[in-house]
C-alpha cells in the first residue's frame, strides 16, 4: 500500500501538534488484481477533494492521508482495499498516537471505509457517492458519526442502496443524508460542493466551528426526524419538501455557490 501525506511532513516528527486525522479512501472497480496506479482516474479525483479538505483544516493540526490500495479490484469475499484501509488507520495511530480518525470515501473507498469503522481510532465516516449492496453490515457503525451523500445522476452506484444502508444504520447510530441535486458519481460535476461537504464534515466531526453554509450541520440536524437534505442546483430554488425512498422525506435547500 502507498499512501500521500497531503498535510505534514511525512516522518515521525510530524507527529508534534497534530490532534487529529483525516483519510481521504479512492474508488475502484468490484475485480481486478492488477495494481492500483498513481495516474489511475479514480486516485487522482482524490487528489483535489483532500487537497480541498487540507484548505479547510489549515491551522487545525489536522493531517489529511491518501492510501493507494496495492490492487483495484473490491474482490469478492477478499475485500481487498479494507485490509489495505485499516492498515493505514493503524500506520496513522503509530506515527501520531491516539488521534480521533475521520474516514471520508468515494464508491468503493466508501464501502471499504464503512467496513474499517469499527477500528477504535474511527470517530466518524463519511461516503460520498458510496457502493454500498444490500448485504453490507452496519454494526460497526455504532458510536461513530456518519454522513451518506449521493447524486440523484449517479448510474454506476445506487442511490437507493444507499437511503436502505442508511435506515438500516440508523439503528446503531446517527446518520445525515445528503442527496445532490445532479450529482454524478465522478463528482467533477458540481465539484465544489461535493468538496465542500467533506469539509464541513471533517471539521464537525473533529470538533471544530463550522466556516460556510454549514449544510452538514443542517442535515444532522435533520437526521432525528430521518429526513434527508436536498441540495438544489441554483440559488434562487426555495425550499420544498419531496419525498425519496426510502427515507421517509428530503428537505432540499439552495447551496452557495
Amino acid at each position: 500500500m502507498s499512501r500521500d501525506t497531503v498535510q505534514g511532513r511525512d516522518d515521525m516528527t510530524a507527529a508534534v501538534g497534530v490532534r487529529g486525522a483525516v483519510i481521504v479512501a479512492h474508488g475502484g472497480t468490484e475485480v481486478s488484481a492488477d495494481p492500483v496506479s498513481p495516474l489511475d482516474p479514480a486516485v487522482l479525483r482524490m487528489i483535489p477533494l483532500a487537497l480541498a479538505i487540507r484548505h479547510g483544516l489549515r491551522g487545525s493540526g489536522i493531517v489529511v492521508s491518501r492510501p493507494r490500495y496495492r490492487v483495484r479490484g473490491w474482490n469478492g469475499e477478499l475485500a481487498s482495499p479494507v485490509q489495505d484501509l485499516r492498515a493505514a488507520i493503524d500506520e496513522t495511530v503509530a506515527r501520531f498516537g491516539a488521534v480521533p480518525v475521520v474516514l471520508i470515501g468515494h464508491s468503493m473507498g466508501a464501502r471499504a471505509a464503512f467496513r474499517v469503522a469499527g477500528h477504535p481510532a474511527v470517530t466518524a465516516v463519511a461516503g460520498l457517492a458510496p457502493w454500498l449492496p444490500p448485504a453490507e453490515p452496519v454494526e460497526q457503525l455504532a458510536g461513530r458519526r456518519v454522513l451518506l451523500a449521493h447524486g440523484t445522476a449517479d448510474h454506476i452506484t445506487s442511490p437507493a442502496e444507499t437511503w436502505a444502508y442508511a435506515e438500516r444504520a440508523r439503528r446503531v447510530t446517527e446518520v445525515a443524508t445528503i442527496e445532490v441535486r445532479d450529482g454524478e458519481h465522478t463528482m467533477l460535476r458540481r465539484g465544489a460542493l461535493w468538496h465542500r461537504l467533506a469539509v464541513e464534515f471533517s471539521r464537525l466531526a473533529l470538533g471544530l466551528p463550522a466556516a460556510g453554509p454549514a449544510e452538514v450541520a443542517a442535515a444532522f440536524r435533520d437526521a432525528a426526524g430521518e429526513r434527508h437534505l436536498a441540495l438544489a442546483t441554483a440559488r434562487r430554488e426555495r425550499a420544498a419538501c419531496c419525498r425519496a425512498a426510502p427515507i421517509r422525506r428530503s428537505r432540499q435547500t439552495a447551496p452557495a455557490p
